[in-house]
């Protein structure tokens, strides 16, 4: 396997291409001394930092081929299809039921096929196994594959370029993708704190347990952060350089939401407001002078739903 600082930086001359810059900002929150950075991956092509890693995997295959193929909760399918349009592939996404309707508008608007079937995205990605055995497409996991995790990685390496004076970072856990490529990027030379809902706890299970564990995602981030297992590839990466994680509530994810509009006028999905809401919420509490990152991952959400925190 190879996740490491060298295979980041190839994956990243090799995306460049095709994917944003994305900027920082730094804004003041409350009892917090110094300012708190927050990598704006939401303005990333498709929504969120998922195109990194799909553009990583979809880079060399040949177009003429039987297509590609995803198992995704939204964003990743989002991803997916918008590299394969760009690229020349055909793609079906798989999506499960508990898809937000935004999401799986986004991945139609990119022209992909596809099939929403199966109760969460593990009920999803099976079938979406099934397909690609009958059909010879090309598999693009969410998270458990080597150029998923070095596209997703490239990210640390943007913001480690734009805000070399880290202490810390917060990143919020789905599968994992993200998390072990930042991790595998920064090696412990940045303190990494994964945040994951309450109920959807695959990463604090399967470092608790030290291997992967079946969890039952649910609640208001499940179609982002709601994978029932954590990455096997990414598993050793993280016991290795995520220092620890931290659980949230699905009430502190919808305050995160209110205040990234409040501060930055950010609209945020819940999934890419779960980061912050550790450090809001006080489950992630820095010390005084300690320089804190967020990523802000994802923005997949529709105005409807966004509104509704305001109501």
């Amino acid at each position: 396997m190879t996740i490491d600082r060298d295979s980041i930086s190839n994956a990243a001359l090799r995306i460049a291409p095709h994917v944003r810059r994305t900027p920082v900002m730094d804004v003041q929150i409350d009892g917090a001394v110094e300012p708190v950075t927050l990598k704006l991956e939401l303005l990333q092509h498709s929504g969120s930092f998922k195109a990194r890693g799909a553009f990583n995997n979809l880079i060399g295959w040949d177009p003429s081929g039987p297509g590609v193929a995803a198992a995704s909760g939204g964003n990743h399918g989002a991803a997916v299809a918008y590299a394969a349009r760009a690229l020349g592939h055909k793609a079906t996404i798989f999506v499960p039921e508990i898809a937000s309707p935004a999401k799986v508008a986004r991945i139609a608007s990119y022209g992909a096929k596809i099939v929403q079937k199966g109760a969460n995205y593990n009920e999803a990605l099976v079938l979406c196994h099934a397909h690609i055995r009958s059909t010879g497409a090309v598999s693009v996991h969410a998270y458990d594959a080597e150029p998923t995790l070095q596209g997703q990685g490239t990210l640390a390496r943007e913001f480690e370029d734009q805000s070399p004076d880290l202490d810390t970072l917060l990143v919020a856990v789905g599968g994992g993708g993200l998390i072990g490529g930042i991790a595998a990027w920064y090696q412990s030379s940045v303190k990494i704190i994964g945040v994951e809902p309450l109920t959807c706890n695959a990463l604090h299970a399967a470092l608790a347990a030290g291997e992967p564990v079946a969890v039952k995602p649910s609640g208001l981030a499940a179609d982002s952060l709601g994978s029932t297992f954590a990455g096997a590839m990414m598993l050793p990466i993280a016991q290795a350089h995520v220092d620890h994680v931290v659980l949230i509530s699905d009430d502190a994810i919808r305050e995160a939401q209110r205040q990234l509009w409040k501060i930055a006028q950010l609209v945020s999905e819940p999934g890419g407001a779960a980061a912050f809401a550790a450090l809001l919420s006080g489950a992630y509490r820095p010390e005084k002078d300690e320089r804190v990152g967020v990523v802000i991952c994802g923005a997949n959400t529709t105005m409807e739903a966004f509104g509704k925190l305001f109501a």
